[in-house]
């Protein structure tokens, strides 16, 4: 990487591994700093989980950092970070593929860092890589057409203000016999987590969930049991679905703000009217909670979803967008 008049050279540094804890403060500041000027969390929960992580059983993580280069010293302060979760290659998936979140200084945009990094996760040669752009920041779909990516996926951001709530306000109508409870931590893991995978066997990161990924989220301060519905009959083993929300503490001049986190219906439920159930109540439980607004993260193509939350009130409000290669150029 050479220095122009208007760019500094960038030293990208590979970090193979969990970061150590200077690092990952460091990144953990420079995120924050990153969704504090554009109103959107640069990295997703799943890779922060991934960079705190001890666990065997995590993915493998690479982390690209670029600093100031030779001519301003090797040890200024982090001026972007490229965190690539890599999936081991098996049998059933194929190659080693994974998934790149890349975040730039609010304040050293623009000089060539997003380039650098990119640049350097080109080198790893990664099959099937793929990138999320939080947000779907011009710069960052700038970035993806200059490295031959083109969008594969839309993530959308729907909000529900507490005013579109109550215009409606639908009650929660339980199937006959279900009721409802909080999660009771050290005895309803294994259930939840048979649940979770059999509502999302068709999903690519929902139904993967471990237990060392519950246990994890779990630790986090935003974890409140009551605030985590599971459905179930009684008499019969087993959940039959579950209401999982989060609130999301106030960031500067944004609120705090609520979160339909996932809601999943096992098959021997489904078109019973349950999963709008749970949704009514997961919401009902935040706004009891005094959050104004409440959103959630739905594919964009699972239109039965996005219909059930549009007739709840909630209103498309932003898009992540994931990238991979096109066929004909070479990979990031």
């Amino acid at each position: 990487m050479t220095a122009t008049a208007s760019n500094p050279t960038w030293t990208v540094t590979r970090n193979e591994g969990h970061p150590e804890s200077r690092i990952l403060e460091e990144i953990l500041a420079l995120a924050s700093a990153s969704a504090e000027a554009d109103g959107n969390p640069p990295l997703s929960e799943q890779t922060l989980v991934n960079l705190r992580s001890r666990d065997s059983g995590a993915p493998r993580v690479l982390v690209l950092t670029a600093r100031p280069g030779a001519e301003a010293g090797d040890d200024g302060e982090l001026a972007g970070v490229a965190v690539l979760s890599l999936a081991a290659a098996t049998a059933d998936t194929g190659p080693e593929s994974g998934v790149l979140e890349l975040v730039v200084a609010p304040d050293c945009r623009g000089e060539g860092v997003g380039t650098a990094l990119a640049e350097a996760v080109r080198a790893e040669n990664i099959p099937g890589l793929k990138a999320w752009s939080h947000g779907n920041h011009p710069a960052a779909a700038d970035l993806g057409a200059r490295f031959g990516l083109k969008p594969v996926r839309e993530l959308w951001r729907m909000r529900l203000t507490r005013a579109a709530l109550e215009e409606a306000a639908p009650d929660v109508v339980l199937p006959e016999g279900v009721r409802l409870r909080a999660f009771v931590p050290g005895q309803d893991e294994e259930a939840w987590l048979e649940t979770n995978r059999a509502a999302f066997a068709h999903h690519p990161e929902q139904g993967a969930t471990t237990l060392a990924d519950l246990r994890a989220r779990m630790a986090e301060d935003w974890f409140d049991r009551e605030g985590f519905l599971l459905a179930e009959r009684t008499g019969e083993p087993g959940l039959l679905g579950f209401h999982w929300t989060k609130v999301h503490p106030a960031v500067g001049a944004h609120p705090p703000m609520g979160e339909v986190y996932v809601v999943g219906v096992a098959p021997r439920a489904q078109g019973s009217g349950l999963g709008k159930a749970l949704t009514v109540a997961g919401i009902n439980s935040l706004h009891r909670r005094g959050l104004q607004a409440i959103m959630l993260y739905v594919d964009a193509d699972n239109t039965a979803a996005v219909a059930l939350y549009r007739r709840l009130g909630f209103t498309r409000w932003d898009v992540d967008v994931m990238y991979s290669r096109l066929e004909d150029t070479p990979s990031l």
